[in-house]
């Protein structure tokens, strides 16, 4: 990895509120190809991506990499979770950027969800989007993880009870991320020590656990968000791709949740072999090579 080539900088979306973010430029000395925007999930940052963000980079891609609102080294306010808000923040990053020609967002997790938001609000700031590895808020599979897979997925229900999740993991975030690292992955070096410590440092700051559970606590509205915006507007049309880990659960139901949200022929759905949830982290080769495939597919005008 090589470091020196990134720009770690942070910028004032609104009042009092700061993103920050990963900034790569392209290393060929071609012309840029475009602009990749990397969306983290939970529980992780921006630094999940520091596999991908040189070869995507190497491939003449300009990568941005944030973390969202209330995570990382971002602000951490008390309210503004719900995807919609947080894709706004996006939008405003590459307006304060001055990117103002469409990207190709990847998100992960939470950030899937986000990406799906900004694609589905901001058409015209988005040329692709893949996203994957999260049941969509509103989506027949998000409804069966809250109840059929309620054990599975038992923090959905647990992050969104106010304040006892907060006072039950103050101070024990290592055992309980930790439980999320071990429980989905695949290839279990993905996570070193070095690397958990990264993340374990990232949630012990203050306010960092409280705004990671209102992400959660917004998916009952994000959910009702999603339908309205389907009911009004119709599937989405932007190319999209599902990107899934092949030993994912979420790999299984990936085509009928993309049947829900998409247009037909719209979207592709693929998977990354040797890794589970933490695509970008397990098979950080596969990530960039399905991710670049797709790319590089979506129609010349759209880049």
């Amino acid at each position: 990895m090589d470091y020196r080539t990134w720009r770690h900088r942070s910028a004032e979306v609104e009042p009092s509120l700061r993103i920050a973010y990963i900034d790569c430029p392209s290393k060929t000395t071609s012309p840029q190809r475009g602009v990749i925007l990397l969306i983290h999930g939970f529980p992780q940052t921006s630094y999940q991506f520091r596999h991908v963000i040189g070869p995507l980079a190497q491939a003449g891609y300009r990568v941005l990499a944030p973390d969202y609102r209330g995570a990382g080294a971002s602000s951490k306010p008390a309210s503004g979770f719900t995807k919609f808000g947080m894709a706004r923040d996006l939008v405003r990053l590459l307006t304060i950027l001055e990117i103002h020609e469409p990207v190709h967002v990847v998100g992960h997790d939470i950030g899937g969800m986000v990406a799906f938001a900004m694609a589905a609000k901001h058409p015209s700031r988005v040329a692709s989007v893949n996203w994957g590895e999260c049941p969509l808020p509103g989506t027949s599979v998000y409804t069966e993880d809250r109840t059929t897979h309620a054990v599975q997925q038992f923090h959905f229900i647990f992050h969104s009870v106010p304040d006892l999740p907060l006072a039950l993991v103050a101070g024990r975030e290592r055992i309980y991320l930790s439980h999320f690292f071990q429980k989905i992955i695949y290839n279990t070096a993905a996570i070193q020590p070095e690397d958990l410590d990264h993340y374990v440092r990232a949630y012990e700051q203050p306010g960092a656990m409280r705004c990671a559970f209102e992400v959660y606590r917004a998916f009952e509205q994000d959910a009702k968000d999603f339908k309205e915006w389907v009911s009004d507007y119709g599937k989405l049309g932007v190319p999209a791709l599902c990107l899934s880990g092949a030993k994912s659960r979420h790999l299984e139901n990936a085509r009928r949740m993309f049947a829900e949200v998409h247009q037909e022929g719209t979207y592709k759905i693929a998977s990354v072999p040797d890794s589970a949830h933490y695509i970008a982290e397990e098979n950080p080769e596969g990530f960039v090579s399905e991710t670049l495939r797709f790319i590089e597919k979506v129609p010349t005008g759209l880049k």
